[in-house]
């Protein structure tokens, strides 16, 4: 075999292997960025409750207080009046029995009397009453960010609602902190 043969196949080899090399370079040539498809973003909230004291005023009425417990006012001018009416009835003796039983009936009556009276008299004064309530609220926690890519759809949960209709993919990942709309990518 004559020397320009070997040189010219061995050249020939190593060009077909370099346009090989190079197709295949060409091949792995990213197509340029990848982005998803947002199809959804819902927020996520939980239920806080958050417990406060609430006072008011309030009319309160109850029974007066009495000035005399025993009745004794009352006692002693039922007696008086009761032992008087009943000197006035009968002479001698009997006399003597009505003034006794004036006496001891108009006591009792007059006691029965003031605690009646002193029942019926009330006193309102005003009373602070408080009570815990409860306040309900709805917080959000964070957002489920549904996605779809190469017809696959994930799910993904973030802090904030991510901008735009797309999101970048580095490595089959979605860079949630680049924005990407219509075709426009802004690092944030």
């Amino acid at each position: 075999m004559s020397k320009s043969i070997i040189i010219g196949s061995t050249l020939a080899v190593l060009g077909l292997g370099g346009m090989a090399f190079g197709a295949w370079q060409v091949q792995q040539q990213p197509e340029g960025p990848q982005f998803a498809d947002i199809t959804a973003v819902t927020p996520v909230t939980q239920t806080v409750e958050t417990p406060r004291q609430v006072c008011e005023s309030v009319p309160v009425t109850r029974q007066a207080q009495t000035r005399d417990p025993h009745s004794i006012l009352g006692t002693a001018a039922g007696a008086v009046i009761g032992g008087v009416v009943g000197n006035q009835i009968g002479g001698g003796n009997g006399r003597k029995i009505a003034t006794v039983a004036g006496v001891l009936g108009g006591g009792y009556a007059g006691r029965e009397i003031q605690r009646n009276i002193e029942s019926g008299q009330t006193v309102t004064t005003t009373e602070q009453r408080c009570q815990t309530v409860t306040d309900t609220q709805q917080q959000t926690v964070g957002y489920d960010v549904v996605w779809h890519y190469d017809g696959i759809t994930r799910t993904a949960r973030l802090d904030s609602v991510p901008e735009g209709d797309r999101v970048l993919l580095e490595e089959g990942q979605p860079q949630w902190d680049v924005v990407v709309g219509g075709q426009e990518t802004t690092r944030t």
